[in-house]
């Protein structure tokens, strides 16, 4: 047994306290430990960029094969500008289920489907590769291929699945490497917002290497000069996802929602681009149909009028006292988890939470990329060109 003593009135013994040298060497080790986690850091923050190199996937290779070479202590303690333990970490899915449409052999007719892109993988699959699988179905004659314009999930999903996607530079020097004669593009973005200009540039410098080329329209049109102008695809994005909502929530109809005090309120991204009208026209359209209990808002708050403090400010007026969030994007990914449905002081469910002025907060976590009646509008925009 230990020399007995006193510590502050409590009896301990020598063999109960680290020696010095003990000391040393567990401070030593947890040195090793932030150092392992900070390598990792400094690797991921390294691919969390929006710029393709020709080190990047060797890159996302290495930062994986960092990442499992911790433990799980040490993975906790990964810390950097954009890196954290959810990284590699977070479940979001089988990636295995994900087509990533890269394959060569695509013959004379190429339907290129360009999205911003999710590293949520059952996201991925279900709403973007339910689009893609829509396309496919609808114009068997030519070939589906994919490509994302977000460099940053491009890597993401690299490295932590392996899973090699086609960014839009990729994708076009793809088709021309195959002999591809006739090119359709068709976005999925919402809108004609930077990233739909940024794939514009890219296929305007390449149209001379095809026979024709032809890019079809964003999910809800034409982008109109302010928020009184509205068209038919919003009308038809308006009511397929207030529909999909309502059905979701195990409502009958809308109306009997709003009887029950319920009030639909849809997510958006927000945009400092001029298309920023688009979510104001998207509440015009709402307004128009007579959906009294739905309302439109952003994440970034742009414009406006869209953003949180101002939306729960016209829901509390409407007298409801039921919200139910869903979001206004393509797909179910890290702003709907996280800035939708997270725990966080910030995200939109503890807003109106902490509003205190309702008796219930729910949230449909689901991407519009999964509505039928929603791929179907992108099957015509696709069929508008092609013809």
């Amino acid at each position: 047994m230990g020399t007995k003593g006193k510590w502050y009135d409590h009896e301990v013994t020598v063999s109960d306290v680290q020696t010095k040298e003990e000391a040393d060497a567990a401070a030593g080790a947890g040195d090793d430990d932030q150092v392992a986690a900070d390598n990792v850091a400094k690797l991921i923050d390294s691919i969390y960029v929006q710029t393709w190199t020709e080190e990047t996937d060797s890159l996302c290779a290495e930062a994986k094969k960092a990442w499992d070479a911790l433990t799980d202590e040490q993975k906790e303690l990964v810390e950097g500008e954009d890196a954290d333990p959810d990284y590699f970490g977070r479940d979001t899915g089988d990636a295995s289920k994900d087509d990533p449409l890269n394959g060569d052999d695509i013959g004379e007719n190429e339907l290129l489907v360009v999205s911003f892109g999710t590293s949520f993988n059952d996201s991925r699959a279900e709403d973007i590769g339910g689009i893609e699988k829509a396309l496919a179905a609808a114009y068997p004659d030519w070939s589906v291929r994919r490509a994302f314009t977000a460099q940053i999930i491009i890597n993401h999903v690299n490295a932590r699945d392996g899973e090699k996607i086609d960014n839009m530079e990729q994708a076009i020097q793809r088709a021309i490497d195959n002999g591809v004669k006739n090119l359709v593009v068709q976005p999925t973005h919402l809108m004609h917002g930077a990233e739909y200009d940024e794939l514009m540039e890219v296929v305007e410098s390449n149209k001379d290497k095809f026979e024709s080329v032809a890019i079809a329209e964003p999910l809800l049109g034409e982008v109109g000069k302010d928020a009184t102008v509205i068209n038919e695809d919003k009308e038809a994005v308006a009511k397929a996802i207030t529909a999909e909502a309502v059905k979701t929530a195990g409502f009958d109809s809308l109306d009997a929602a709003k009887e029950d005090g319920t009030a639909f309120v849809f997510m958006g991204h927000g945009t400092s681009h001029t298309a920023n009208v688009t979510y104001n026209q998207m509440q015009t359209q709402m307004d128009k149909l007579g959906y009294e209990n739905v309302f439109i808002g952003t994440v970034e708050g742009e414009p406006e009028e869209t953003e949180l403090s101002n939306v729960i400010s016209k829901v509390k007026e409407g007298g409801y006292k039921k919200v139910i969030l869903r979001p206004l994007m393509v797909v179910a990914g890290d702003h709907a988890n996280n800035d939708m449905a997270g725990d966080d002081d910030d995200s939109w469910k503890s807003g109106f939470e902490a509003d205190g002025s309702f008796e219930s907060i729910e949230c449909q976590i689901a991407g519009l990329g999964g509505i039928e009646d929603v791929q179907k509008i992108y099957v015509e925009h696709t069929g508008a060109v092609i013809k």
